[in-house]
C-alpha cells in the first residue's frame, strides 16, 4: 500500500507542468520545496515557513541536490501567500504538524492554516490541485483536520471537488484533504 505522503504527491502531480506555478505552503526540511522544484523546472516554487531553521534546512538540501533556481524561499506565515504570490496557482502541498526533528511544540496552527487553506483554493488555476497532510497524532493537529474536513465539505461541488484519504483502521494515522479546481 501506497504512504499518505506518496499519495498526497501522486494527487499533487496530476495537474502540474514544467512551466507551473506552485507552492510549498509548510517547507519544514525541504523535501516537498525540492520535489515541486524538479517538476517545474521553468515554473516556479514558493515555499514558506516561519522558521528560519525551516528556511536554512531547504536552502541546504536544495543546493545539495543542484535544484533549479526556481524557488522563492519566505519567511513568513503562509497565510500570508497574497503578499507573495502575484496570480494564480497549479498546484499547493501543506504538510501540517511541526518541524520534523524540530521543537514540537511550534505546530501549525488552525488560526493560520485555515486561512491558508482558503486562500491556496481559491487562486487555484483551472484542474490545480491544493493538497493537506494532516496529522491528527497531537490535540492540535486533530482540530485542524476536523476544521479542514468542514471547510473542504463547503467548497462549491460546480467548481471543485474534495477528497479525504485516510487509512481508517488507524485513528491517529495521517491523512490527506485535497481539492481540484475543475473549471
Amino acid at each position: 500500500m501506497k504512504t499518505i505522503l506518496t499519495v498526497a504527491k501522486d494527487l499533487l502531480v496530476q495537474g502540474i507542468r514544467e512551466d507551473s506555478i506552485v507552492a510549498d505552503f509548510t517547507m519544514g526540511n525541504g523535501n516537498d520545496t525540492l520535489f515541486l522544484s524538479s517538476l517545474v523546472p521553468k515554473g516556479h516554487v514558493y515555499a514558506f515557513d516561519i522558521q528560519p531553521q525551516a528556511l536554512e534546512n531547504t536552502q541546504k538540501r536544495l543546493k545539495e541536490h543542484g535544484a533549479p533556481e526556481n524557488v522563492s524561499l519566505i519567511l513568513d506565515s503562509h497565510h500570508n501567500l497574497e503578499r507573495y504570490i502575484p496570480g494564480g496557482i497549479d498546484a499547493g502541498m501543506f504538510n501540517l504538524g511541526y518541524l520534523p526533528h524540530g521543537d514540537p511544540s511550534l505546530t501549525t496552527r488552525r488560526e493560520t492554516s485555515l486561512p491558508a487553506v482558503q486562500k491556496a483554493v481559491e487562486r487555484l488555476n483551472p484542474r490545480g490541485v491544493v493538497v493537506v497532510v494532516v496529522y491528527p497524532g497531537h490535540e492540535e493537529g486533530r482540530l485542524e483536520g476536523e476544521a479542514l474536513q468542514e471547510m473542504a465539505k463547503g467548497f462549491d461541488p460546480e467548481v471543485y471537488d474534495a477528497t479525504v484519504f485516510r487509512i481508517v483502521n488507524i485513528p491517529h494515522c495521517p491523512y490527506v484533504v485535497a481539492v481540484e479546481r475543475r473549471r
